[in-house]
């Protein structure tokens, strides 16, 4: 890699130490002005964001970026709206930074406090979505953690004009500009040495497709957590109600096909198959016409369905396109999901208090839902306000990762003299 390169990463990264110091002493007070007037900043700047937003979009499109992910880069006034509307959440929920966790007396008069504190400098990878831009910044600015930015080539005159934005209300602020940063190259190679700045960067969070994912578990020799894709079942019990079953699956797979928390397979138990596949297949070509890919049952029930292969089970589509199995019982459903899923998000649905107390207890996925769309996994949903991402590991954090999971504790130790 080229030598400016590296060097810039360098520069980057001794900003953003600077900074996380001069972070981790602000205000609540502080940091929610500045996180307001950046939401007004994003405002006031939405037509340079378009425009630069349009610049990407077209580029996607002569790329042949497929319909999922254009969706994902894809900005208007609305979705500009949301990102505003992120930052004031954020800053309207509670500091996690100083809470006392837990407090307690030795027997030798020491008191022990465990306080929560900033992460520190927090590197984050992601792909396509620029509105990870705007939060990002927020909920690691409020829990007082620096971040450095690498958002992927196809959204990087969005990206670039978010962080302007966001850079030009923090100065206006007082606060440091160097809270937020964002790597202006895009090839792979400085990918690869992000991931090594283990001198600068506490923590890296990517968030994307399964092969950056793979790529920053390989590479980094700064810890990661991990957000999955969302390869999300939905398990349609013998007792379920059809009309809602229909009605969630269309929501979960048609509302939005380039998230992670959009269905992309189902299981059907074989006993309501044939009258719950007639129905979808019926009600869903008056939202969008979606592919089915099945195994022999779904293609006898379903003239038009394609023979599923061991891959489709497996596959987040990020399109127009569902798998769907035919199981005998809720075991062999529990059994399916566990295997193929990337323990994101998955549902039951059922009117069988047991089978739905079954399928929670067993399902091993961050978020696991009963009688209910599995876009409900977000940030905004769950009331944590913008999310850094949705965990699929289980150390430090899982689920919607919000203020909390971008902190760590120490512990305050005050004596009267004592030794060891």
């Amino acid at each position: 890699m080229e030598k400016n390169n590296l060097d810039m990463l360098e520069v980057l990264g001794k900003k953003a130490v600077t900074a996380k110091f001069k972070l981790q002493v602000l205000t609540e007070e502080e940091k929610n002005k500045a996180l307001l007037c950046a939401a007004q900043g994003l405002l006031d700047d939405r037509e340079e964001i378009l425009e630069a937003n349009a610049r990407d979009m077209r580029a996607g499109g002569e790329n042949g970026m497929q319909e999922g992910l254009l969706d994902r880069l894809k900005l208007d006034a609305d979705r500009i709206g949301a990102m505003a509307e992120g930052l004031r959440q954020v800053a309207d929920l509670p500091d996690p930074v100083g809470k006392e966790l837990e407090a307690w007396e030795r027997p030798n008069g020491l008191h022990l406090k465990k306080i929560s504190v900033p992460l520190g400098v927090i590197g984050i990878i992601y792909e396509s979505r620029p509105n990870v831009t705007a939060d990002a910044f927020a909920l690691c600015f409020k829990a007082g953690n620096a971040v450095i930015l690498k958002g992927g080539s196809d959204a990087i005159h969005s990206n670039g004009a978010i962080t302007a934005s966001l850079r030009k209300s923090l100065k206006k602020t007082g606060v440091i500009e160097d809270a937020v940063q964002l790597i202006g190259a895009t090839d792979r190679e400085i990918t690869t040495a992000f991931m090594k700045c283990k001198n600068y960067i506490d923590v890296l969070i990517p968030r994307g497709s399964a092969g950056l994912i793979r790529a920053a578990v390989e590479n980094s020799t700064i810890p990661i957590i991990e957000t999955g894709t969302g390869n999300c079942h939905i398990y349609i019990d013998e007792s379920a109600n059809v009309t809602d079953s229909v009605n969630i699956v269309i929501n979960a797979k048609t509302q939005r096909i380039g998230v992670c928390n959009a269905c992309e397979s189902l299981v059907i138990h074989e006993k309501i198959a044939g009258v719950f596949l007639s129905t979808l297949a019926q009600k869903i070509k008056q939202v969008h016409e979606v592919e089915i890919r099945g195994d022999e049952k779904v293609c006898e029930m379903l003239s038009d369905a394609v023979p599923a292969t061991e891959e489709d089970y497996g596959r987040e589509y990020l399109d127009y396109i569902l798998s769907a199995v035919t199981v005998k019982n809720i075991d062999e459903a529990i059994a399916h999901i566990n295997r193929y899923s990337t323990h994101h998000s998955d549902a039951i649905i059922t009117e069988n208090r047991e089978n739905a107390r079954k399928f929670s207890k067993e399902i091993d996925s961050a978020c696991v839902y009963v009688n209910a769309s599995t876009r409900f996994t977000d940030g905004f949903e769950f009331g944590f306000g913008a999310e850094i991402g949705i965990s699929t590991q289980k150390l430090h954090a899982r689920g919607p990762m919000g203020l909390p999971e971008l902190t760590t504790y120490k512990y305050l130790i005050e004596g009267d003299g004592q030794i060891r």
